[in-house]
């Protein structure tokens, strides 16, 4: 549905679909939207398992999974993509985080998360130097339309960052809502 209404509005876009956890298919994905509208200004990562879960509740196959999802595609994205901004002069990528604490009802969330920081600030330390933004966005609660947290003013608040000139970059964001 968003594929057609950007097209109905003059644009173009390209609907695109792959697995987070499947390194190739997430490469080729990413490699196709290269290939149609050039190198992205902008990469945003915001996939999660989100699932309520404790200590001891998962087996160790379980939180390999919830990593792949909260973490290792943002590492395969990031890693396909940054290299490629650079080469372009720069560009924007924005980790979509959550809780800005640990919850002990979510685990392997909330160790996701703490993994999307990380990455980020590895991420900014590699890439920002060459003109690459990299910056977390926590979203504080749930996301629904016509709400405090509704996606299109977290999409603003993305847009805000990406325009932001070098030297004013923020890196982590709490977005708490309207």
């Amino acid at each position: 549905a968003t594929a057609r209404a950007v097209e109905a509005d003059g644009g173009t876009a390209l609907a695109l679909a792959a697995d987070s956890t499947d390194e190739q298919a997430l490469r080729s994905a990413l490699d196709t939207a290269v290939e149609t509208h050039g190198v992205p200004e902008v990469l945003v990562y915001n996939a999660a398992n989100i699932r309520r879960d404790v200590v001891g509740e998962l087996t160790t196959a379980e939180h390999l999974q919830a990593w792949a999802v909260n973490v290792v595609g943002a590492v395969t994205a990031a890693g396909h993509v940054g290299p490629q901004m650079v080469d372009n002069g720069g560009g924007t990528i924005i980790l979509t985080g959550g809780m800005p604490e640990p919850v002990p009802q979510l685990v392997s969330l909330s160790l996701g998360k703490a993994g999307i920081r990380a990455l980020a600030t590895i991420l900014d330390k590699q890439l920002g130097p060459d003109g690459v933004h990299v910056a977390t966005v926590t979203v504080c609660d749930v996301v629904e339309p016509g709400g405090p947290y509704d996606p299109d003013l977290i999409a603003e608040r993305y847009w805000q960052i990406h325009a932001q000139p070098a030297g004013s970059w923020e890196r982590e964001i709490l977005f708490q809502g309207a």
